[in-house]
């Protein structure tokens, strides 16, 4: 049976791919989806989640998070992502509101019901939503099967040399995150960086034909490539933590000590 997963996400194009992904596999159980200010402000996340899900055909609920992070400014993406975060498509306006309850307290009464190590959260944005419901509720952390996130770099950054941008957009939720407890499944840039969008690519996803399958496609092809890594096409980062939960075969990796320098 599917473990049941709460998506916490910035959407973002590779978060939006990441979504149609989890969507449409059985492999994953996606309960709801929490939204948090990252690539592009709040407004727009909390929109494109909803719009996302509605045309995947899986309008799950949509609880909206943090406007900012911790302590720092509010990131921004948007030369990367457009102004509305889903540079190169366009989505009609969702037809549901967000689900009553914001992200953190949605988050917190989830995990606190929960039965030991039993629900998966798939993290593709800044860390704060889960860093609120953690500072708020320690013990929640017991709920948590795994966080399977998205962020970091072992090797070089792409946000700074050494920095990676969904840790570095707010590293004291990363802080709190890797602190609390929680079996933690990182998927960082090194190898998100192996998964890039080519032309060829693009093509044979936009030929299956299906409304999600050509928003896939659009999306990957508005996401730059990033020419200072020499890049044929965009990396789609965010997807490669929900291949993670539906072909874990796929990745090698290693257990390491983890410690954010904030």
């Amino acid at each position: 049976m599917a473990a049941t997963t709460i998506i916490d996400c910035d959407p973002g194009n590779d978060d939006a791919i990441a979504l149609l992904l989890a969507l449409a596999s059985p492999e994953i159980a996606v309960a709801a989806i929490t939204v948090v200010a990252g690539n592009v402000g709040l407004d727009h996340t909390s929109r494109n989640a909803r719009a996302v899900a509605e045309l995947a055909g899986h309008p799950v609920p949509v609880h909206d998070g943090a406007v900012k992070p911790l302590l720092r400014p509010a990131p921004d993406a948007s030369h990367i992502h457009g102004d509305t975060g889903l540079k190169g498509a366009t989505l009609p306006p969702p037809s549901r509101a967000p689900a009553p309850g914001s992200a953190a307290d949605h988050l917190r009464a989830v995990l606190r019901a929960a039965p030991r190590r039993s629900v998966t959260i798939c993290a593709l944005g800044p860390l704060t939503n889960l860093a609120l419901a953690l500072a708020i509720e320690p013990g929640i952390a017991d709920g948590i099967a795994r966080i399977v996130l998205m962020g970091g770099a072992i090797g070089l950054g792409n946000t700074t040399p050494a920095a990676e941008f969904n840790i570095l957009a707010d590293p004291h939720a990363a802080a709190i995150v890797f602190a609390a407890g929680a079996p933690i499944v990182m998927v960082p840039i090194d190898l998100t960086h192996q998964a890039i969008a080519t032309a060829p690519r693009i093509a044979a996803i936009r030929a299956v034909g299906t409304a999600p399958a050509r928003l896939a496609a659009d999306l990957m092809a508005g996401y730059p490539p990033r020419a200072k890594f020499g890049f044929a096409g965009g990396p789609v980062h965010d997807a490669c933590a929900v291949a993670y939960l539906v072909r874990p075969e796929l990745m090698s990796g290693r257990d390491c000590r983890v410690t954010i320098d904030v």
